[in-house]
């Protein structure tokens, strides 16, 4: 029997269904070509990797994460006392391309992007000769591989994600993006993004993730900068990065009307109406937003001063929702000049601001950001040990084991802030609360889908990742999963297998600043 290729998306904890698909598994699909068939895709959100399906000759590719590279560790030990070639790659694998050999079991590790490298780490593992490192760098957006969605397995996922531009201009001191994927733009061709948009409406998807760093990339400031550079070049840089984002929403916007995208963009395109409205048109109907604080003080604790604080902010993220983009606010607690009261202030905040989904997250010190090298760096840290292994490689620590946050506060116990956060969860998304945000949508069908994706969001990102029992762990995932069955049956649409590519459009001047 000829070896597989297997591509294995690793999770500590399994819902049966998902929301969004790991884009980078159905990428990497696509990427190792049909010599050596089609590959065998697991991802662990679904269900658990069956181990014997594994041979010796094989090759296992592992992506990994910091939140899932235990696990991934695991699974590489595994496959490789299979006999199976191991490779890892992923964000985490980039900066630790040593710890996947420790602990992975890895005879390769691949740095950067996969999507030209790993057609030749294949064809090397099957040959016998495999290098220990292969560095993928950054490529173009012109070289992004389009995925093998034909490969989806049926029934498993409520949302799609198509990817148009890898990296972020910013500097967030939580965030690696900026370190790992460049500061600079790299935005992929448009048809290319609509083929991909095309072929999933016609399987059925209606929502879909534009799974970006950064959607925004060239904000009003960036271009007032660079008009008083006495050098045009990086003005008229810009003006092609905007205008073929203008591009872009304006093909999207010939797509069929019950087509719905959600991504990912930074306070400032709310200074942006002539953005925002193309948004609208483009079938944009939400965005992931980094509030992260609602203080002045916060903001400049995670290097996030361009964003503005209490009732100016809200005001701001209502701008959102004027022109038709509702908001997943995205909160960070722990910070160390948040305070008892910062917890309800922040629920109260994203409530006033009409925010329409919030996610609360506890401050964590991730590799390759500005705040991990500070914390690693402090002796106390560094000297700190759980069962043998430093706090400082946090991610190997199992997860029964692992602190919920990693750092003293100056005035209150870590415990305290835990409490606090799950209970910003609890109350953000009552059932009260929940239904009452649900009318945003007018049919009884979509609301009911607005209250099940609220719940499944909680059950899924609040009670699995802060909760420190892990049976009200168990007893979440398996809500998660019953509640994920209900869900995907409300977003899916029937599939249009006669969809062609939109035709011509004129812009008209649309991306003028």
């Amino acid at each position: 029997m000829s070896a597989r290729v297997h591509l294995i998306n690793p999770s500590e904890i399994s819902f049966g269904v998902a929301v969004i698909t790991p884009r980078w598994l159905y990428v990497l699909a696509a990427a190792t070509g049909t010599t050596w068939g089609d590959p065998r895709l697991v991802d662990e959100t679904l269900d658990q990797i069956d181990i014997t399906t594994i041979g010796a000759g094989d090759i296992v590719g592992i992506g990994i994460h910091t939140g899932n590279a235990l696990r991934g560790y695991e699974i590489g030990r595994q496959a490789r006392e299979r006999g199976a070639w191991v490779v890892f790659g992923g964000i985490h694998a980039t900066l630790y391309p040593d710890e996947a050999r420790e602990y992975g079991g890895a005879h390769v590790v691949v740095k950067g992007d996969g999507d030209l490298v790993w057609a030749r780490v294949v064809g090397d593992c099957m040959a016998g000769a495999p290098a220990p490192l292969y560095d993928g760098g950054r490529v173009g957006g012109d070289q992004f591989v389009n995925a093998r969605w034909d490969l989806l397995p049926h029934g498993r996922y409520m949302w799609a994600s198509v990817q148009t531009v890898r990296g972020c201009p910013k500097h967030c001191s939580f965030c690696s993006v900026w370190r790992t994927d460049g500061q600079e733009p790299r935005q992929r061709g448009v048809d290319r993004v609509v083929q991909e948009v095309v072929e999933l409406r016609r399987l059925g998807f209606r929502f879909i993730a534009l799974a970006d760093d950064n959607f925004y990339p060239v904000t009003l400031d960036d271009l007032a900068m660079a008009r008083r550079r006495s050098d045009p070049s990086r003005l008229h840089e810009l003006e092609a990065l905007r205008l073929e984002r203008f591009d872009l929403m304006a093909e999207l916007a010939k797509l069929p009307d019950d087509l719905v995208f959600y991504t990912q963009i930074t306070m400032e395109a709310a200074e942006d109406p002539s953005f925002l409205d193309a948004m609208r048109r483009a079938h944009i109907r939400g965005a992931l937003v980094g509030v992260e604080s609602v203080t002045e003080a916060g903001l400049k604790d995670v290097y996030k001063g361009f964003n503005l604080y209490g009732d100016a902010l809200a005001a701001q993220l209502r701008t959102f929702r004027k022109h038709g983009v509702h908001v997943l606010g995205s909160f960070i607690f722990g910070l160390p000049s948040d305070r008892e009261d910062t917890f309800d202030a922040t629920v109260k905040l994203a409530e006033k601001a009409d925010v329409t989904f919030a996610q609360f997250v506890l401050l964590t010190p991730f590799p390759g950001t500005i705040d991990f090298e500070k914390w690693a760096a402090d002796a106390g840290n560094a000297d700190t040990k759980v069962n043998g292994i430093p706090i400082t490689r946090h991610w190997l620590i199992p997860q029964d084991q692992r602190p919920k946050l990693f750092a003293s506060h100056p005035t209150m116990s870590l415990e305290e802030i835990r409490v606090g956060t799950q209970g910003a969860w609890d109350n953000f998304y009552s059932w009260r609360h929940i239904w009452a945000r649900s009318r945003v949508v007018k049919s009884f069908k979509f609301r009911l889908a607005f209250v099940l994706i609220s719940k499944l969001y909680r059950q899924m990102y609040a009670n699995t990742g802060i909760a420190t029992d892990s049976a009200r762990v168990a007893r979440s995932a398996k809500r998660a999963r019953w509640i994920g069955r209900a869900c995907r049956r409300l977003f899916m649409g029937a599939p249009m297998p006669d969809l062609q590519m939109p035709g011509p459009v004129n812009l008209d001047g649309a991306a003028g600043a």
